[in-house]
């Protein structure tokens, strides 16, 4: 990417992430959860949302140390008590799925307004928010918590591997870091297939 695009993606990935986390907050307060509601999270306006090391530092950091091959962004995760919802074993999967569903949402409706305007000046910004939004939602399926892969995971883990569960929440944080920085080649082919499938390339 040139210096344009690069600063263009850095700023199309903050509402990217605002929009995954309230997309979290109104499925949870659908399943029987008002945490969110009652807390003002249920809302797009930026700053219920934005996170001074998620949002703003997180993307920074990592746009310089990367040089601009990986740039991830979250805003501030909304509170959510998965004992209120209706379903105690799924009602946390549909919540942690509904970011990265959102994220795909919008990816798809980019995508379509990229096919229309392929040939226009708007076309490499769109497929730029294609790009972010299709990052976001694989990345925050990879099962490590706190992304919401982990969801799924603990929804399916056996009670014989328990241990495993307790090993993740302790180190989950350490184990997301090891993996943007060593591993994130095992899931960017998924990335670029995705985006190159949703813009017919």
């Amino acid at each position: 990417m040139d210096i344009i695009s690069l600063v263009f993606y850095f700023i199309i990935i903050i509402p990217s992430s605002i929009i995954h986390e309230y997309a979290h907050g109104a499925v949870a307060d659908w399943l029987g959860d008002p945490t969110a509601r009652y807390a003002g999270r249920l809302t797009l306006d930026p700053r219920a949302h934005i996170d001074l090391q998620g949002t703003i530092l997180l993307p920074l950091i990592l746009f310089f140390v990367t040089s601009g091959r990986f740039i991830f962004a979250y805003a501030k995760p909304v509170p959510y008590n998965p004992y209120n919802l209706k379903n105690q074993r799924w009602g946390p999967v549909a919540v942690g799925l509904a970011g990265p569903a959102a994220n795909l949402l919008l990816a798809v409706s980019f995508a379509v307004v990229a096919r229309l305007f392929g040939n226009s000046a708007l076309a490499p910004f769109l497929q730029i928010i294609v790009y972010a939004n299709v990052l976001l939602m694989v990345f925050n399926l990879v099962p490590i918590p706190p992304l919401d892969g982990s969801k799924i995971l603990y929804a399916v883990l056996p009670n014989s591997l328990s241990g495993v569960k307790r090993f993740l929440d302790r180190y989950g944080i350490w184990l997301v870091l090891f993996f943007v920085f060593f591993l994130f080649q095992l899931i960017a082919p998924v990335i670029d297939w995705i985006v190159m499938r949703l813009l017919g390339a």
